[in-house]
């Protein structure tokens, strides 16, 4: 049956240390997945595993990409509060370039779009989402290839990742849902991760387009839910129901209620400028996940650098981050 839905094929790379270059991991057929699943379930006990998650809108248009991105990094990648998870928006190419060749990055994670930077468009106003896992808390599907290298990141037991791709979504900027999916050590079944960039300003009837297609592909044959997270882009009321409406549970409210004075999370500018009121642009939303924690990570600012006329601090970013603990 025609869904009405366009997926693109992308791939998850870790970095081979040894050569320090960026592999493509294969992407395993649903035979595959529900063989690692069976494999494991004698011998693997069944504790509710936990995940952390970040997600932040690095401002791929401000000053200073390279320094701010930099300076985001050193923060969130902190090995003691290294994400599980960590969901990034506006990534131009010169940025991903820098997370590519940040050692923390190659050491500790796999990431989507390290095999060629073909979705970022021109080099100075394309953009476009990013993906990272740990390789404490995931897994590659069995390949000897990949093992070897696993065998030296060890871990807790590991959900096995699966098939990556970005679902064309109705964008006036192109904008795309980057899935990428995982499945317990001991189940045949699997949890997609979505991140998100929705249509910016008075785009609606795109966002709204947008989540309808989003919430479907946490409910395809075999999927068993998962969370959609990073940028929605709620400027007006006629976003606010646009999670709910879909049967997703906004871990923000979920756990703070709408009426935490700190929620907002277009910090840097919003709050500074009369002209804009705060407001909650940046959700999680989840579906078969219980949230158990979520702070809002406020950007510091670029040592000895300003900006303008009044000489103003240098902002990580124009977002603030979303760091959400949650169950399976």
């Amino acid at each position: 049956m025609d869904t009405g839905i366009t997926k693109v094929a992308r791939a998850l790379s870790y970095c081979n240390l040894a050569s320090r270059k960026w592999i493509p991991i294969p992407s395993p057929s649903k035979n595959l997945r529900s063989q690692v699943g069976r494999s494991q379930v004698l011998h693997s006990p069944k504790p509710t595993p936990c995940f952390s998650l970040i997600t932040w809108n690095v401002d791929g248009f401000g000053p200073y990409r390279y320094q701010r991105t930099r300076g985001l990094l050193e923060c969130i990648l902190h090995e003691s509060r290294r994400p599980d998870i960590l969901f990034l928006q506006e990534v131009t190419r010169d940025v991903r370039a820098a997370l590519l060749g940040d050692s923390n990055v190659r050491q500790a994670f796999f990431t989507t779009d390290a095999e060629d930077d073909k979705v970022f468009g021109d080099e100075d106003r394309g953009y476009a989402t990013m993906t990272l896992l740990s390789r404490k808390r995931f897994a590659p599907p069995p390949s000897d290839d990949v093992q070897k290298e696993e065998d030296e990141v060890k871990g807790e037991e590991k959900f096995v990742v699966g098939s990556v791709s970005r679902v064309k979504l109705p964008s006036k900027f192109g904008r795309d849902g980057l899935c990428v999916d995982i499945s317990p050590p001991s189940a045949s079944t699997f949890y997609r991760l979505i991140n998100v960039h929705l249509d910016s300003v008075d785009n609606l009837p795109n966002r709204i387009r947008q989540m309808e297609i989003l919430a479907k592909l946490l409910r395809e044959s075999g999927c068993s839910g998962g969370l959609i997270a990073g940028d929605f882009n709620s400027v007006g009321p006629g976003d606010d129901e646009l999670v709910s409406k879909h049967g997703l549970v906004d871990a923000w409210l979920a756990l703070h209620g709408d009426r935490d004075p700190e929620a907002p999370t277009w910090s840097a500018i919003r709050r500074l400028e009369k002209d804009h009121d705060p407001r909650r642009l940046d959700k999680v939303a989840l579906l078969g996940f219980a949230a158990e924690e979520m702070e809002i990570l406020h950007p510091g600012t670029l040592d000895g650098l300003r900006v303008g006329a009044n000489s103003k601090p240098v902002d990580w970013s124009d977002h603030s981050g979303l760091r959400c603990t949650f169950t399976v």
